[in-house]
């Protein structure tokens, strides 16, 4: 457990750092703020492939959805945890250089903004690191290291969120790769944040001879309350990226006919 947090904790930092200073020389035109934002996104993007490729292999590894163990699904939990305090950090430093790009230097403001436009992923963090790492590593005992895989794979689609932030970054949101990343976008945030909790009610039942509308009420209800606030958040943000493709989508035909 220690040496994965240590390992966690010198790895997305140094990724992070590593990032920015190749940035830095490759790029000498780009602001901090430029550098940062690109790097947080990179950063981001390795730990989801990570996390994903993790829940792969569990899920792959256990037949009995309840009682089959994996070393990984306790293990990756620890790696995880720095990433979780180190990506906070990391949002608040942009956030932090994005301001001071525009010569806004009160501190306090500057963290009262940040805290404003990122409540909901604090929050989503926050959660992470006080309910779902105790539930995961010390309340469920010995089960379901198969439904902590599958929570894992819900990271598939941070890599396509990643590179869609980018691209608007370096201003090519009209470009094609723009439109095509928008749809696996939106493919994968359906596929691995919201349909995978019917999944893992399927997959139970498929196990306990139920249909998937009977498991609700054969699971116990802390279950159902806890996957509840977890695919909430998933739901609204998925919303926003719908709105987000319909603008996209609506302007090219106006663009055309004008």
């Amino acid at each position: 457990m220690l040496l994965t947090l240590l390992w966690g904790s010198l790895f997305f930092p140094g990724l992070f750092a590593l990032c920015t200073w190749g940035l830095r020389r490759a790029l000498p035109e780009w602001t901090d703020s430029d550098c940062a934002m690109i790097s947080t996104r990179l950063v981001s993007s390795v730990q989801a492939v990570l996390a994903t490729g993790s829940g792969i292999v569990i899920v792959r590894s256990c037949s009995d959805v309840i009682s089959d163990r994996h070393w990984l699904a306790r293990e990756y939990v620890w790696f995880l945890i720095p990433y979780m305090i180190y990506d906070t950090y990391a949002m608040y430093l942009c956030e932090l250089y994005r301001t001071r790009d525009q010569n806004r230097r009160d501190t306090l403001s500057i963290f009262r903004n940040f805290l404003s436009k990122n409540r909901l992923m604090i929050t989503h963090h926050a959660v992470i690191l006080f309910v779902l790492v105790p539930v995961t590593q010390k309340l469920r005992g010995e089960l379901g290291d198969f439904f902590v895989g599958c929570i894992f794979t819900a990271e598939l689609s941070t890599p396509f969120v990643s590179l869609g932030r980018v691209l608007i970054q370096l201003k090519q949101q009209h470009t094609l790769l723009y439109k095509l990343n928008g749809v696996v976008t939106l493919t994968t945030f359906l596929s691995c944040r919201i349909l995978l909790f019917p999944f893992m009610y399927w997959s139970y039942g498929q196990q306990q001879g139920l249909n998937l509308f009977q498991v609700p009420f054969h699971i116990p209800f802390f279950c159902n309350v806890a996957n509840a606030f977890l695919i909430a958040p998933q739901i609204y943000w998925f919303s926003l990226l719908c709105k987000k493709a319909v603008r996209l989508f609506d302007s090219a035909p106006a663009k055309k006919d004008s």
